[in-house]
């Protein structure tokens, strides 16, 4: 029993190795696979799999990050940035489901990000630790310590909100706010470095584009996903169709390319079903590593 559980084991191993294969061969690029939470201390085990592949024989000069996340913490995916930038001059995303808060800050450090229809990014919401422990999503803290000091201004709060904020650590407070400011920073820095590099020109009249107009576009759509009173919540999905239409990203809707789209779906499918079997919290894989 146990020499055919093995067997099966290897069998389902060779089949989410194969289909990543066949994904760098129609993207001529390296694959690196992101699929859980991004946690502090992930980024050890990314360096380690990026510095292989870019020891490996068949390195390509770009790679795409096939990413699927809730989010987590923002200072991995500063250094997950910096790692892969160090080896490769392009950096691709493909999200074939989710990659919420900071997976979205993440994506936007990419000079393309590929999506369908069903794909999703997400508010721009990151989770800091409380006092507790606890992962809190900054934002929306915020919210309400600015709703209970608008009703306290108003003379309107209740005697159990009254404790909330005569409770509440400043400290604490500036923790989350100084995590709001992180993320907008990132995200305007990334997107004019490397989202808006090849934006040389404006559509309407062919004049150039100045790094400042750039920087001030990058800040807008910071600011934009960063808004609670836009999206209302840390896990809402936002769609391709939002994204370009009213956020005016350029993002590539890999559909159109039905051989890609066959792959992408087939790989996320396979990848999907031997994480669930595993029952694994996170799953990174590259060829050299599953």
């Amino acid at each position: 029993m146990k020499e055919l559980v093995d067997k099966l084991e290897k069998l389902r191993q060779a089949t989410v190795s194969d289909l990543l294969l066949k994904l760098e061969s129609k993207l001529n690029a390296d694959v690196f696979t992101y699929y859980g939470e991004i946690v502090n201390g992930v980024e050890r085990n990314v360096k380690d799999m990026i510095e292989a592949l870019a020891k490996d024989s068949n390195k390509h000069q770009a790679i795409y990050v096939f990413l699927t996340t809730p989010g987590g913490s923002l200072p991995p995916v500063q250094r997950m940035v910096d790692i892969l930038r160090h080896f490769y001059s392009e950096v691709n995303f493909i999200i074939p489901d989710y990659a919420y808060s900071a997976g979205t800050i993440w994506c936007m450090s990419g000079d393309n990000i590929y999506m369908n229809y069903y794909s999703s990014l997400g508010p721009i919401d990151p989770q800091v630790q409380s006092k507790d422990g606890k992962l809190v999503a900054a934002l929306g803290y915020l919210d309400k310590i600015n709703e209970l000091l608008e009703k306290a201004r108003k003379n309107e709060l209740s005697q159990a909100e009254f404790l909330i904020l005569k409770d509440f650590d400043l400290a604490e407070l500036r923790s989350y706010e100084q995590a709001k400011e992180l993320a907008v920073d990132m995200l305007k820095k990334w997107l004019t470095k490397y989202k808006f590099k090849d934006w040389t020109t404006h559509s309407k009249d062919g004049t150039p584009v100045t790094l400042e107009q750039k920087e001030a576009r990058a800040l807008e759509i910071a600011n934009k996903l960063s808004d609670n009173n836009v999206w209302k919540s840390h896990g809402r999905p936002i769609g391709i169709q939002v994204l370009t239409e009213d956020l005016h990203l350029k993002i590539i809707d890999y559909e159109k390319d039905a051989e890609l789209n066959e792959i992408i779906g087939e790989y996320y499918d396979v990848l999907s079903e031997y994480i669930r079997s595993h029952n694994f919290r996170g799953f990174f894989q590259t060829r050299l590593f599953i």
